[in-house]
């Protein structure tokens, strides 16, 4: 895959990046903190596990009627959902702790979701996080059937009204993971990146099949055989708690990245983004409800995009403390903050992108220039 060079258009890109770190790093030090997570992580972790896993174990060993079963799939898919945003993904980015067996352990929690660690470490640490909206670069705004999510995706009929049926598709996101693991582990074997990670891929393949197969018997094949339920409804209600569980990722991520001013870039056929990267992270990324207890712990800090982007080593849990430093130090130097105030504002700015994004309105930017245009 061809790397994409960011090369900042003035000194003053260099400066805010440079002087952005410099103060994160010196809160860390001055307070004599670690950059990792603590005892409350822990808890949390705990919270979120207990919640997908306890609604599963009920079914079995509670009597209920059928109804009573697809609420508590539905709210293990929420809780499968927490897993993912606030264990799963501190630990595969190596921000859980600061001992590489722990972040490992609990970066298997991916596997509760029927998901694969290597693919996900690729399409999200890697191309996501380094090439953030980026087209043909960041996966997250590929076209999804009938989806739009970047401006320079072709535009179909089907999209005019993705805003109403997007939302639908989003809940898609696990369940088809469980079927395009095996693809996208073939694409980057393609591409070359299982050899520059020193994967295996025969043995990838394996443990896909394995990890896979072992899933799907304990959620789909001990409800078969140990709960009252028939085939058809136990199949309903693994179908509702994932629909529930993508549903609540995709929106959250897209939250952060498909909304009203947050760039989307073409690279010039060199390769070149005409930006430094840390600008560019704070340009096609933005924070929402950051006021919002509640749903920063359950989402794991993923409200604050923007300081998990230009520090995704440091642990969510610290997110609240640094982003009026990160904040600050953008305006500084001039440079928006992109800050939706609340969820409904974030929420409705994602729809009004879906909207835009269905219409042939939009004028693209210039390759390797950064545009906010509305589509």
């Amino acid at each position: 895959m061809k790397t994409i060079k960011f090369v900042p258009s003035d000194a003053k890109q260099k400066q805010f990046a440079l002087a952005v770190r410099k103060k994160v790093n010196d809160y860390f030090r001055d307070n004599g903190i670690s950059i990792k997570g603590n005892l409350r992580l822990a808890i949390q972790t705990i919270v979120m596990l207990s919640f997908y896993i306890v609604p599963f174990v009920l079914i079995f060993i509670i009597p209920m009627n059928a109804w009573l079963a697809l609420l508590l799939a539905a709210l293990s898919g929420a809780g499968m959902a927490g897993v993912g945003m606030c264990v799963m993904h501190d630990a595969i980015h190596g921000s859980y702790s600061d001992k590489e067996w722990i972040n490992k352990m609990l970066g298997g929690t991916m596997y509760l979701l029927g998901s694969n660690v290597f693919n996900w470490k690729i399409q999200h640490n890697y191309l996501h996080h380094s090439y953030t909206n980026i087209e043909g670069y960041d996966h997250d705004i590929d076209s999804k059937g009938p989806i739009r999510l970047s401006e320079f995706a072709p535009l179909k009929k089907i999209h005019r009204y993705q805003y109403i049926h997007a939302f639908f598709f989003y809940g898609l996101m696990t369940i088809s993971k469980l079927i395009n693991d095996f693809t996208q582990l073939q694409d980057f074997n393609k591409a070359g990146i299982t050899r520059q990670y020193k994967i295996n891929p025969v043995l990838e393949y394996t443990k896909l099949v394995i990890v896979k197969a072992l899933y799907l018997f304990i959620f789909i094949g001990l409800p078969i055989l140990f709960t009252p339920f028939s085939w058809w409804q136990v199949l309903l209600g693994f179908f509702i708690m994932h629909w529930v569980a993508g549903c609540i990722l995709s929106t959250i991520f897209q939250m952060a990245h498909v909304v009203e001013g947050a760039e989307q870039l073409l690279p010039s056929a060199e390769g070149i983004i005409d930006e430094d990267w840390a600008v560019h992270e704070l340009r096609s990324t933005s924070d929402f409800a950051r006021n919002n207890l509640f749903l920063e712990y359950y989402v794991g800090g993923l409200n604050f995009q923007i300081e998990h982007h230009l520090f995704p080593n440091i642990c969510h849990i610290h997110y609240r403390k640094i982003a009026p430093i990160v904040e600050n130090t953008a305006k500084e130097f001039g440079f928006t903050y992109n800050l939706k105030p609340t969820f409904s504002k974030a929420l409705f700015s994602h729809i009004e992108r879906l909207k835009e994004l269905g219409r042939p309105l939009h004028s693209p930017s210039t390759s390797g220039k950064y545009s906010t245009q509305n589509a």
